[in-house]
């Protein structure tokens, strides 16, 4: 499955090296004596090989876990976006499987039900689910994840309804029936190298890139609506929605204490 590249991407990634079945408690201070500058170092050189750089002032310390939760922060933050605490003291999980990764991110033409559905069995509502979505503001998307909308969204050969027409022209030039598959596009083409809302006042315009996007606005939920309406409004509202958001994702079932390891390379498990 296609997956956007995004904040979400990250926190997807986090879960799989993260979760479990058991829970503990993260704090913001967790490597306040371990490892004292291990926010420092991510936010230094989120765009490099932060965990590289973290063995080597704190060997075998700072798991890969908190690195991508510190680093989804610090990239929100560095792209115009609002900052919040991390809570920290995840360890690393001894498997990984890209399959459970991607069922934590819906599919670009699940319906809204099946959206609201994925979030909730994770423990977030749908407040959570539309500010988080948010993060679509940055990333990109291959021509094969919305294809579909273009050319023939319901099997009839017409193009997606609630796609605003002149936009779906202009993604035909680069995203043909056949071909161009790997043909990236900007998930938010106003403004796609900053953190903004924008992405929410393209949904109101019918402009959202992917269906899964587009239907927290044109699905039939009131709900959504109103949320995608609230902080297409908003700038402020969003943000602040959002950071709730990420501390709350970032929470979810996480491995703690003697639990799992931390990883000396984030590529693999240590054995």
């Amino acid at each position: 499955m296609d997956l956007p590249v995004s904040i979400l991407v990250i926190f997807s990634s986090l879960l799989s090296v993260a979760q479990c079945s058991g829970s503990g408690y993260l704090y913001p201070q967790f490597y306040q004596h371990s490892c004292p500058r291990a926010q420092v170092i991510v936010r230094s050189v989120v765009a490099k090989a932060i965990k590289a750089a973290l063995e080597k002032e704190c060997p075998r310390t700072v798991s890969c876990a908190d690195i991508l939760a510190l680093a989804a922060r610090d990239s929100t933050v560095l792209t115009g976006g609002p900052s919040w605490e991390v809570p920290l003291g995840r360890r690393d999980s001894i498997g990984a499987s890209i399959q459970g990764s991607n069922n934590n991110i819906p599919a670009p033409n699940n319906t809204l039900q099946t959206i609201i559905t994925k979030f909730k069995l994770k423990g977030l509502d749908t407040v959570d689910l539309v500010a988080l979505s948010g993060s679509h503001t940055i990333g990109d998307s291959r021509c094969t994840s919305f294809r579909q909308r273009l050319y023939n969204q319901t099997g009839d050969g017409r193009p997606d309804s609630t796609l605003d027409a002149t936009y779906a022209a202009q993604l035909r030039r680069r995203c043909p029936r056949s071909g161009g598959d790997q043909n990236l596009f900007p998930l938010d083409a106003l403004s796609p190298g900053r953190f903004d809302n924008q992405y929410f006042k393209n949904l109101v315009a019918r402009k959202g890139l992917l269906a899964s996007d587009e239907v927290l606005f044109s699905g039939g939920s009131a709900t959504t609506m109103r949320l995608v309406k609230s902080y297409a409004e908003s700038k402020d509202a969003f943000f602040a929605q959002f950071a709730k958001s990420m501390v709350k994702m970032g929470n979810i079932t996480p491995l703690t204490g003697n639990k799992g390891e931390i990883r000396k390379n984030c590529r693999r498990i240590n054995h």
